[in-house]
């Protein structure tokens, strides 16, 4: 239970700083995804049924504060949460080249499903302009914010597992 609330608050302060993040740091006008990294974070350190978990609660915040259609995001978050949990038992805490490489992919997965069903769907063929000007730039910031608090997101696991071990 003690986990869940955490998480459920990183959700909700990745969320806000994600949303706030184009205001403070504006670089080509996209934020890093900070919940593509914690529901591929959680996924690939916890599992399929904890990526599944986060990557609904996620999606479910960005479908009520940002979409206009209830369950899109939270479906493609789930996804992405899910096949990241398969990669739990190659996941080893000191090697970060494993969790790039998963956050980067999943941010791939995740803007080309946006802009297949955002964009494709409503005759918007412009993939290039797509690509060059929001899919790279933002994975590219995504990767650069990777770097910087996956140690935090671990040490958050590690001490949540610390916890779940004390009380058991």
């Amino acid at each position: 239970m003690y986990r869940k609330a955490v998480m459920l608050l990183l959700i909700l302060i990745g969320y806000l700083i994600q949303s706030t993040m184009i205001r403070i740091l504006p670089i080509g006008g996209v934020a890093p995804n900070l919940l593509i990294i914690l529901t591929s974070c959680f996924g690939f350190m916890r599992g399929k049924k904890e990526g599944l978990f986060v990557g609904f609660i996620s999606g479910l915040v960005m479908d009520i504060l940002f979409g206009s259609l209830i369950g899109f995001y939270a479906l493609v978050y789930m996804v992405i949460g899910y096949l990241n949990g398969f990669f739990a038992s190659i996941f080893y805490p000191e090697d970060v080249k494993l969790p790039v490489a998963l956050i980067t992919s999943s941010e791939l997965v995740y803007c080309f499903i946006v802009y297949i069903f955002r964009f494709l769907i409503q005759g918007k063929l412009r993939f290039g302009y797509y690509f060059l000007h929001i899919i790279l730039p933002e994975i590219v910031y995504t990767i650069f914010v990777t770097i910087i608090i996956y140690k935090i997101i671990l040490n958050i696991n590690e001490w949540l597992e610390d916890l779940e071990r004390r009380s058991a």
